[in-house]
């Protein structure tokens, strides 16, 4: 049996809710509800998080409670103290240069602009860690706003009503991911 990691990536803090950084944390909110599992505090790694057996490997989930760029500190503190190999680590972040709601797998690859694996790259010191990279893209909305403005704000009404047909593609690439079928 292994044990896999899967990270979503996001912002502490309910003003952050439903805005284009914290889609790793809406995936990992709805995976858990599909599960009918609640999160529960890990202080020590400042994360939420939770654990389950599929029967063949086991999983924990987390949702890092630093903020989005510091976010390599709560997976090498986790991944260390489980013992988890950075290849059984998912990232599960987004990237506002792919299309909205279009979900791309790399098994390693550099941080592509993206802060929060760039804390995880340099902490880890490998680029060998599998992530679920999934499209914000609103080429509207970017060209009236900077970077950083973009990846805080909210989902456009339309966009809210493509997020479960995201976020049940995204499930399923999580659950390919604990049963080895992601390779």
């Amino acid at each position: 049996m292994t044990t896999k990691l899967i990270v979503g990536f996001g912002n502490p803090g309910t003003s952050y809710d439903f805005t284009r950084h914290n889609l790793g944390f809406l995936v990992l909110d709805y995976f858990l509800s599909q599960k009918k599992l609640v999160w529960l505090p890990k202080k020590k790694y400042k994360s939420y998080y939770q654990h389950f057996d599929t029967g063949k490997n086991s999983a924990f989930l987390i949702k890092p409670q630093t903020y989005y760029n510091s976010i390599g500190h709560a997976v090498q503190s986790f991944s260390n103290y489980y013992k988890i190999q950075p290849k059984d680590i998912l990232i599960i972040c987004d990237d506002f240069y792919l299309a909205f709601g279009k979900n791309r797998l790399r098994l390693n690859g550099s941080a592509g602009g993206n802060n929060g694996l760039k804390s995880v790259i340099n902490t880890m010191k490998t680029e060998e860690i599998p992530r679920l990279r999934i499209g914000t893209s609103n080429p509207d909305r970017r060209e009236k706003l900077s970077d950083i403005d973009f990846v805080l704000s909210r989902f456009t009404p339309e966009e809210r009503t493509q997020l479960p047909a995201i976020l049940d593609a995204a499930a399923l690439r999580i659950e390919d991911f604990i049963n080895d079928k992601f390779y």
